[in-house]
């Protein structure tokens, strides 16, 4: 009987946040080994069908660096990077779309529609979601890498009003009609903040964000936007993870009301964050509370 109990605390302690939650928008950023182990997968649809399920209107932005790499392998073709961007030839951004646009993006898709929810597969070249400029990146040629200009939500809106779990590759073009690969994070962050998100939501290979990288108590549970430089001047947000910050900061500046990194490889850790009174990543917000 007492486990049939904790089962039922467990879903009063979800009530509120059912119900705070219905009806809003939350992107989720996919990537990492969250898309690799088929265990954690599995994991992370079943929580984005609940969500679904229970009144969320979940929007799905994915990467898919690790089966970009495995493709240019077999071609032949060795893959390099610049500040953490994949430098993108012509040639390269053709594999980019074909794997994220092609086989990521519609295995995500079948994934969810597998629990019998209805999900639709686009790339922000579909109805010009995603406008793009070239990417500078302290001074190199990092080729066709793109910056978010504009992102337009027409078609992404119609198919949250039509009942549809929007899947979105980051491939986006320019005015001449170049496509152009986006970095997943600041992709999910543009779009977040385009569609007035309520929560944007990174799964991550980290915990969060560490005041001490080697030790995992000292999880920082909740950072305001002012707080970031602060951080990285501290080095407590250093190397890979000052732009996963960045974008946090840029997603809550442009209207996001939450913003969270999360552990990808932890089983249901979506579910744990947005459904718990203690969450288990780390939570970015606005201004701090006077």
């Amino acid at each position: 009987m007492e486990k049939y109990i904790e089962k039922a605390k467990v879903l009063v302690e979800a009530l509120p946040y059912i119900k705070k939650f219905n009806g809003k928008i939350v992107v989720i950023k996919y990537g990492g080994s969250a898309m690799v182990d088929e265990k954690i997968k599995a994991s992370v649809i079943q929580d984005i069908v609940l969500m679904k399920l229970v009144g969320f209107k979940p929007v799905i932005v994915h990467g898919g660096g690790k089966e970009i790499s495995h493709m240019l392998n077999k071609m032949g073709k060795e893959s390099k990077f610049i500040n953490g961007l994949r430098v993108t030839d012509s040639e390269t951004a053709e594999v980019v779309e074909m794997v994220l646009s092609g086989k990521v993006n519609k295995d995500i898709v079948q994934l969810i529609q597998n629990h019998d929810l209805n999900a639709v597969g686009i790339s922000g070249k579909d109805a010009k979601t995603l406008k793009v400029h070239k990417k500078e990146v302290d001074g190199y040629d990092v080729g066709y890498v793109g910056e978010v200009n504009e992102v337009n939500t027409g078609l992404i809106k119609t198919l949250l009003e039509n009942d549809f779990i929007p899947v979105i590759a980051p491939v986006g073009t320019d005015d001449n009609g170049d496509t152009y690969n986006i970095n997943a994070d600041y992709a999910a962050s543009a779009i977040a903040g385009a569609l007035q998100a309520e929560k944007l939501i990174f799964l991550t290979d980290v915990e969060g964000i560490l005041r001490d990288i080697n030790d995992k108590s000292t999880l920082i549970s909740k950072i305001y936007v002012e707080e970031v430089k602060e951080y990285i001047e501290n080095k407590i947000i250093s190397g890979g993870m000052i732009p996963k910050a960045e974008c946090c900061a840029l997603g809550i500046k442009k209207g996001v009301k939450s913003v969270h990194i999360l552990d990808g490889r932890v089983e249901h850790s979506l579910l744990l964050e947005v459904f718990t009174n203690s969450g288990v990543g780390t939570m970015f917000l606005g201004t701090k509370e006077n």
